[in-house]
Parts: C-alpha cells; sequence; structure tokens
C-alpha cells in the first residue's frame, strides 16, 4: 500500500491541477499541497514548479513519479495474484498494435487460450505510443508492438523479424518499372496515421535516403490497415507494409512487391514490458511461438 502522500502526489502528476486532484482525492487543496510539500521536505527537492499559471513536475517529480507508479502497479498486481490464486483467475490485460492484432496474434492467442482455457484475457489495439502510456499507466501489463520505443525505459524481447516492403496493385502501371526508392516519388502513397508503428517504420527509412513522406507526389493518410490494402487492391497508390500483412494478397495476386536495389529492410517484432522484472505475467510466453522450448521462432 502506497503511502497517502505518494497516492496524493500521484494525483496530481496525473491532473497537474492542485484543485482537480483535491476534488478527485475529496480532498481540500489546502490539504493536498501540505502532502506534496511534506513529500518534497522529505527529499530536499522541489517535486513541482509553475511555470506560468502551468503546473509543471521538476525531472526529480518525474523520477518519483515512475518509482511509485511502479510501486502501485507492483500491489495491484500482487493483490491480483494473491486473490486469484491460479493462473486461470488471474487478469491479463495486454495491449497489441494494429499490424500485429490484425494480422499477427491470433495464432498465438488461440495456443494461450487452449492451455488456459478459463483465463480472464483483455486484449486492446492501439499505435504504440498510445500502448506505452498504457503500460506506465499500469492498465496493461506488456504490449506486442513493431514500432520503435525507447529501450533504457521499456524492457523486451524480440518476438520475430520481418520484412518491411514496398507494395502495389498487380495491374499497377509505373511510367517506367522503379528500381529505386526515388522512382517512386512521384506515385500516391498509402501511410498510416503518425504514432503508429508502420509509419514510424516508414519515416525512419525514408529519412535514411534524405527523405520524408511529404516527398512524394501525394500522400494519403488512412487510419486502418484493412483500408489500406483495400484501396492498394483497387490500384488507389503504392504502400510499405510489413510482410506479415500482405503476404495472402500477394500469393492471392492482388498484389505484388515492388522490388527494388535500395531497400531491403526488416523490423523486429517484440514483447514490451515496463519494468519486466516487477510487472511479469507468468501466462505472457504462451504469446510466443517457439521451437524446442529456447528458439524465438515468428508468431505467425
Amino acid at each position: 500500500m502506497l503511502d497517502t502522500r505518494v497516492e496524493t502526489f500521484l494525483a496530481v502528476c496525473e491532473t497537474l491541477s492542485y484543485t482537480k486532484a483535491a476534488a478527485t482525492l475529496h480532498l481540500s487543496q489546502p490539504a493536498v499541497s501540505q502532502q506534496v510539500h511534506a513529500l518534497e521536505q522529505d527529499y530536499g527537492v522541489p517535486l513541482f514548479i509553475y511555470q506560468g499559471r502551468l503546473l509543471h513536475l521538476t525531472a526529480a517529480g518525474r523520477t518519483l513519479e515512475r518509482a511509485a507508479t511502479t510501486v502501485r502497479n507492483d500491489d495491484a498486481l500482487l493483490r491480483q495474484r494473491i486473490a486469484a490464486g491460479g493462473i486461470d483467475e488471474l487478469p491479463l490485460r495486454f495491449g497489441v498494435t494494429m499490424t500485429i492484432g490484425e494480422f499477427v496474434v491470433a495464432r498465438p492467442l488461440a495456443r494461450l487460450l487452449d492451455l488456459h482455457p478459463h483465463a480472464d484475457v483483455r486484449m486492446e489495439m492501439a499505435n504504440t505510443s498510445v500502448l506505452l502510456a498504457r503500460m506506465r499507466a499500469g492498465s496493461i501489463n506488456f504490449a506486442l508492438v513493431e514500432g520503435f520505443f525507447d529501450a533504457r525505459e521499456f524492457d523486451s524481447e524480440v518476438l520475430s523479424v520481418e520484412r518491411f516492403v514496398p507494395v502495389c496493385a498487380v495491374e499497377h502501371a509505373f511510367l517506367r518499372e522503379p528500381r529505386r526508392l526515388r522512382d517512386l516519388l512521384d506515385e500516391r502513397v498509402l501511410v498510416r496515421e503518425v504514432g503508429s508503428g508502420t509509419r514510424d517504420a516508414l519515416e525512419r527509412q525514408l529519412a535514411t535516403h534524405g527523405l520524408s513522406v511529404d516527398a512524394f507526389g501525394h500522400t494519403v493518410q488512412v487510419g486502418g490497415m484493412q483500408a489500406i490494402l483495400q484501396l492498394l487492391e483497387l490500384d488507389a497508390g503504392i504502400s510499405f507494409l510489413y510482410e506479415p500483412v500482405v503476404a495472402e494478397r500477394i500469393t492471392a495476386g492482388g498484389l505484388r512487391e515492388i522490388d527494388l536495389e535500395d531497400f531491403s529492410v526488416t523490423h523486429e517484432f517484440s514483447m514490451v514490458v515496463w519494468e519486466r522484472e516487477r510487472l511479469r505475467v507468468d501466462v505472457s510466453p504462451d504469446l510466443r511461438a517457439t521451437e524446442g522450448g529456447t528458439h524465438m521462432g515468428p508468431l505467425t
């Protein structure tokens, strides 16, 4: 159980307002201020600072927020484990990015449910940045992502390595068959929203060529992966997607990979946790595809 002053401090962190924190905690504003001030005296440093009329965490405040959030999450998980008594009763909350959720996770999730038929499982789908925020808040135990994350903040394990490929409709007619990435710049490119793992992967690869998505003749942002695939098959543009997303449609003859001399990209799909040793979830290994119990194979 957290010290009452720490709970109050976290409430102020979440609202960045003494008044709003007081309302949330059903305390008076002076009481909230006094509890935060008492913490500042204990640690000998200011935890908040006003910039104009806005309240901000200091560097010390951010450090305490992270540590206190971890302790609160540990306490909640410990209470769940004590109450559950068994793995099938332990709530498992995790998140997946759009690519993994729509095209990759079904088989390993089915395996988990087969091994633990009564497990209380909740999976949510969102882009990488949202899932990382949900882990920080303790709302999910871990996330399966293809996006980029700060390895200094999060622990991770590689689940698979996937190719990232340019694709178009089979009947798409180029003025001249492209050989290099810059040969595609006159095309309409279909991209995911900012914050998605697929968008991040594309922007980082373009940057290595001194390019951005704005370098293309026309950029169309589409929030859904299925919508992008349908637009591709309708020859509405080109796109850059992970191979598991397009493999079936390429095999079926609706799409084709654009073979470029200067674009050979792979990226890791990872299981990410915040402070893994503190937030370890025992059933999460069942969401991995293994070979011989030790080698990490592809999720599919």
